[in-house]
């Protein structure tokens, strides 16, 4: 009972998408309209993204990527705004999830082995607001863009002119935030890291076909064909450690927002609360549901595709649900420092909570200044 309990509490998540689907199913019995609910070009680029991001670090190369350039500097400002920074460009390729997975346990190895692990919760506040906020400026830095970005049909050019804005805002703030280091020097240890340049080149290759899937320049039966059989034979590892958990997920919500898009009061109170306005209603939302099962929630109720987007991922700040890219700080950060939870929360909370009223402020203003 412990060992389901403790599954159940590290996979959150999943277990509310699970039981979300279940309670819809009693509504609308599972029959043959259930095969029109899952975006399956959306789960196979993500799987790709994921097993190919896997590979990469598999090879060490963002380890030594990182520690390369965090030895270049001397202060404790200097190191951790690489960090974020490092930090903010892995989410725009890796995934935000991904990102933090990977740069988290580097900001502690810099911070523990320098003697200055009082600045890991601001340290890890911010690297995972700059995973959150940063990597809305790619289709495939947020699950919730992928999955909208195939959904809507949308064009480079307008994901690209809606996510700028707050992409920019949001670099600026986080930026800001890191002057609160400060310029206290240190020494940056460098462990040593090898990288076989071989397979780097051929998992970089396969990370650009997985791109390809994402903006529709290659079929996406193919580029996962292609994927999955090179990875068989060059790292089956890789596979087995792509994130299957954050896949169910997006299916279970796949079924939950589609059952509910059939129950027709459900229907015509999101149809009334959008009217709202998109972009509020559905960074609301994600306070509660988080930001992936508030964009698959929302599409089937809205063509606000522009708003709707930014919505969802300005909605990754605020509370810790909001983004499940939050819990997995939160989980990193308790884990390393136990007893600071307490201590993290209050911080996260002014931060965060900043962020999306500073982010939610400014782009309604920009709204109502390109609708006027």
């Amino acid at each position: 009972m412990h060992t389901i309990r403790s599954w159940c509490r590290a996979n959150a998540m999943l277990v509310i998408s699970l039981l979300a689907a279940a309670a819809t199913a009693f509504f609308v019995p599972p029959d043959s309209a259930y095969l029109g609910y899952y975006d399956l070009k959306t789960l196979a680029c993500l799987f790709c993204v994921l097993a190919v991001v896997g590979a990469l670090r598999d090879l060490h190369i963002f380890s030594a990527l990182s520690q390369r350039m965090v030895h270049t500097f001397s202060t404790v400002r200097g190191v951790c705004t690489a960090l974020v920074v490092i930090t903010m460009f892995g989410s725009m390729l890796l995934t935000n999830d991904t990102a933090l997975l990977t740069f988290l346990p580097l900001g502690w190895f810099v911070l523990s082995s320098t003697g200055q692990e009082k600045h890991t919760a601001l340290l890890f506040i911010l690297q995972n607001c700059a995973a959150n906020l940063c990597g809305m400026i790619t289709p495939f830095g947020n699950p919730q863009n992928l999955y909208l970005f195939s959904y809507y049909g949308l064009s480079a050019k307008m994901f690209f002119s809606a996510m700028l804005p707050p992409f920019i805002l949001s670099t600026v703030l986080i930026l800001l935030c890191c002057l609160v280091f400060p310029k206290e020097q240190l020494s940056v240890p460098e462990a040593q890291v090898t990288v076989d340049s071989r397979r780097a080149v051929i998992y970089g290759g396969l990370f650009c076909l997985a791109v390809a899937m994402v903006l529709r320049l290659v079929p996406y039966i193919l580029g996962l064909a292609v994927i999955v059989l090179a990875l068989w034979f060059l790292d089956r590892h890789a596979l087995k450690s792509v994130d299957w958990g954050l896949l169910a997920t997006f299916a279970a919500f796949f079924t939950f927002s589609g059952n509910l898009a059939r129950m027709e009061p459900v229907r015509m109170l999101f149809v009334r609360l959008l009217s709202h306005g998109t972009m509020l209603i559905s960074a609301l939302t994600c306070q509660i549901i988080s930001n992936v099962p508030a964009a698959i929630l929302l599409s089937r109720f809205t063509q606000d595709a522009r708003g709707l987007l930014v919505g969802v991922n300005i909605g990754g700040a605020g509370t810790l649900v909001a983004s499940l890219a939050s819990l997995i700080t939160f989980r990193e950060y308790t884990r390393r420092v136990p007893g600071g939870a307490k201590h993290f929360l209050i911080l996260f909370s002014a931060i965060s909570f900043a962020f999306l009223t500073v982010l939610l402020a400014a782009m309604s203003l920009l709204g109502r200044a390109a609708g006027a």
